[in-house]
């Protein structure tokens, strides 16, 4: 006979709505949790969220929209997205939109078919219309990585602005005055802040901006080869280039090899974006570190938080804070040592 809630209350001798808030992902004394715990790995319990789901009218699971699953940064997010559902017993449907707008439009549509209980998206552009079709649905959605002008939603982001501030005043600090940026487009508010922070920590130096210096980029695999090209074959090109998003850093890491050209002596070059292989360079690179994992758990525990309605702080748009790395791809100089 299966074990049942019951059999594990009795067990862990708490109560059985102990155990059900437990079930349903809401907080216990951390006493009880472990008594709990324990209880069901001893009766080898199964938790059904299917069952539960024909009397709640849930189905528990959640739909995740994503440019490309293909890229580091989102498999980071998703990640951590999976390790805060699996708490709440939530499966995920994702789908990888190819960073055009008519699949992500598509997508949704297809999530909500499903009927599944939210959605958390990572956009693609800075239309919002279909999103707004999710709201009046009253289905709660979590926006990541990208706000979209004009749309009330909640939002996890990372502060673009400091995060590329900080990587171009590292730049400056080491005596360069000439740095171009490959910045993304411009329809994703993402990009946009990227950029601004460039121009800020220029206009902050008194350093000239020269517009030849800013090249624009698609963010997606294998993007950004063209505008490496156009900053190098500048007559009077920058000595060193910040890439703004993780797959223009990987597209500059590739370009430099295959020219030839040595980073950190022949170019200083800053990326987006910590990752093994980018600390395995010689010299490894410098980088904007996003804090990928706490993006998916903080999104996934706002939107378990208004699926179970919840709506305290809407539209809630957290900022989470970057850190950078500094290495010797920056090439120094000036003589005088850099505190």
């Amino acid at each position: 006979m299966m074990p049942t809630i019951k059999d594990v209350a009795k067990l862990a001798n708490v109560s059985i709505g102990t155990v059900s808030r437990y079930l349903n992902g809401y907080n216990v004394k951390e006493e009880n949790k472990k008594k709990i715990e324990l209880a069901i790995k001893e009766l080898d319990f199964k938790f059904n969220p299917m069952a539960k789901g024909l009397r709640t009218n849930k189905t528990f699971s959640v739909g995740v929209l994503i440019p490309s699953i293909t890229d580091i940064f989102c498999t980071q997010v998703i990640e951590g997205m999976q390790e805060t559902f699996d708490k709440y017993n939530y499966s995920i449907i994702i789908c990888d939109t190819r960073n055009k707008l008519e699949n992500e439009i598509e997508k949704v549509k297809f999530l909500m078919a499903k009927r599944v209980d939210g959605i958390i998206i990572m956009p693609v552009s800075n239309n919002g219309e279909h999103i707004k079709l999710i709201q009046n649905s009253g289905m709660p959605v979590v926006l990541i990585d990208r706000l979209i002008e004009n749309l009330s939603c909640d939002t996890i982001v990372c502060d673009n602005v400091n995060g590329a501030y900080e990587a171009v005043e590292n730049i400056i600090r080491r005596g360069h005055r000439k740095i171009g940026i490959i910045a993304g487009p411009q329809n994703i508010y993402t990009a946009k802040e990227r950029l601004e922070g460039y121009r800020r920590a220029l206009n902050d130096y008194n350093i000239e901006i020269n517009e030849s210096f800013i090249v624009y980029s698609e963010y997606k695999k294998g993007a950004g080869y063209e505008a490496y090209e156009r900053l190098l074959n500048l007559k009077d090109r920058p000595s060193a280039i910040f890439a703004t998003n993780y797959e223009t850093t990987l597209t500059g890491i590739i370009f430099f090899k295959n020219m030839g050209i040595s980073i950190g002596e022949d170019i200083s070059f800053f990326g987006y974006d910590q990752t093994e292989l980018f600390q395995m360079l010689t010299p490894p690179l410098s980088v904007v570190v996003q804090p990928m994992n706490e993006i998916g758990k903080d999104a996934a525990e706002l939107l378990v938080k208004r699926m179970n309605g919840d709506m305290s702080f809407f539209p809630l748009i957290k900022r989470l804070k970057t850190s950078i790395v500094v290495t010797d791809s920056i090439k120094n100089l000036i003589d005088t040592k850099i505190e």
